[in-house]
């Protein structure tokens, strides 16, 4: 499974970029917002930061002739982008059409399995289905997830499956779960899934014994 970093944080990225873990990001307009910073720039520099990544911008547009129009100008910045768009009835207009010009689209707040085959239908490279939204208001996000997958292997679509609104680790341990073919999620959650007890308590042990033993890896040269 891929793993995609969820943010307009460009610190955010540049750090979790060190691990060697990202396949790619995601922003949308919120994030973007909530960075300070201007569109264009920030999504270049994220292009910067993980050169052979997938960087999803979003249009603002939703009328048919403005999400093409904002989808090329994105896409005209880096290969790398790909242009997001809402599963919304000119949304996905615009994404069949995008798809016909060679133009990748990630159709974004996908909640439900008709809406995936809306999405896969039109060509969508990537298909955003929304777990923790669902889950907030009592659903199984998660359900939706598995159906289409099920859905793309069973009908042989191109797109791929990218699990969005991730909240915590166990969102990250159900997609993989159900064959998700990525995941994207907020730089506090990957940050967690370095974290268990039984990690830290195993390397305090190590680290304690070597040390009362007096061990050195780089050793003095005896005289």
């Amino acid at each position: 499974m891929k793993v995609f970093l969820d943010t307009g944080d460009v610190k955010e990225v540049e750090k979790a970029a060190e691990w060697g873990l990202l396949d790619g990001v995601t922003t949308n307009p919120s994030l973007i917002a909530k960075s300070g910073r201007r569109f264009r720039e920030t999504v270049l520099e994220i292009c910067g930061l993980v050169p052979e990544g997938a960087i999803s911008a979003e249009v603002v547009a939703t009328d048919y002739e403005g999400v093409l129009k904002e989808a090329h100008e994105i896409a005209s910045w880096n290969p790398q982008i790909v242009v997001k768009v809402p599963l919304i009835p000119e949304g996905v207009r615009a994404i069949r059409t995008l798809s016909q010009e060679g133009i990748r689209t990630n159709c974004t707040l996908v909640f439900s399995l008709p809406q995936a085959l809306l999405a896969a239908k039109a060509g969508a490279a990537f298909i955003s289905n929304f777990v923790g939204r669902v889950d907030d208001v009592g659903g199984d996000g998660m359900e939706a997830v598995a159906d289409t997958v099920d859905m793309i292997e069973q009908y042989s679509f191109n797109s791929e499956v990218l699990v969005a609104s991730v909240r915590h680790p166990k969102h990250v341990v159900e997609a993989l779960q159900v064959g998700a073919h990525i995941c994207t999620m907020p730089f506090k959650v990957m940050n967690q899934l370095f974290n268990h007890p039984l990690t830290d308590a195993g390397l305090k042990r190590f680290l304690d014994d070597w040390n009362e033993a007096g061990l050195e890896i780089f050793e003095k040269a005896r005289v």
